[in-house]
């Protein structure tokens, strides 16, 4: 059997489309509620980092901006040497939903890892993407 190759979630932020836009592909929206400091070159082959203060600095390469829809990019896999080439893929879609936006986040690329650090990656980004889009909704509603 393989393994889980994707994580996604799904959030109801009772903000615009707009705003949710501003908060994942803006320097300052990232570092509101995804790391403490942020760079961000929007636009597909930019770069972007994100570092935090308790943690790590990564370096990110945009893939795809379909603003204000889709923004999407890969990222190092956690607890794989920081010269290790493989990436993980996230993509945020953004879809109007009566005032608000449903907000949907999906990482996939997993099942590439080797069969030792598949689990500890996959769960620490399960689990980061549980906590990090509750910081983005607390963000967005200026809470």
């Amino acid at each position: 059997m393989g393994f889980p190759d994707r994580i996604e979630r799904v959030v109801e932020i009772a903000q615009p489309p707009d705003a949710v836009w501003a908060a994942i592909t803006t320097a300052e929206g990232l570092a509101a509620w995804f790391g403490h400091e942020a760079t961000i070159d929007l636009r597909p082959g930019g770069t972007a980092r994100m570092s935090w203060n308790d943690g790590p600095t990564v370096e990110m390469r945009v893939e795809r901006v379909e603003e204000p829809t889709v923004f999407g990019f890969t990222w190092p896999v956690f607890g794989m040497p920081e010269d290790d080439p493989r990436r993980t893929y996230v993509e945020f879609t953004l879809e109007p939903v009566g005032s608000g936006t449903r907000l949907t986040v999906a990482e996939t690329g997993f099942a590439q890892l080797p069969e030792d650090t598949h689990r500890k990656a996959y769960d620490a980004h399960s689990e980061g993407w549980t906590s990090e889009l509750g910081e983005l909704v607390d963000h967005v509603h200026g809470t």
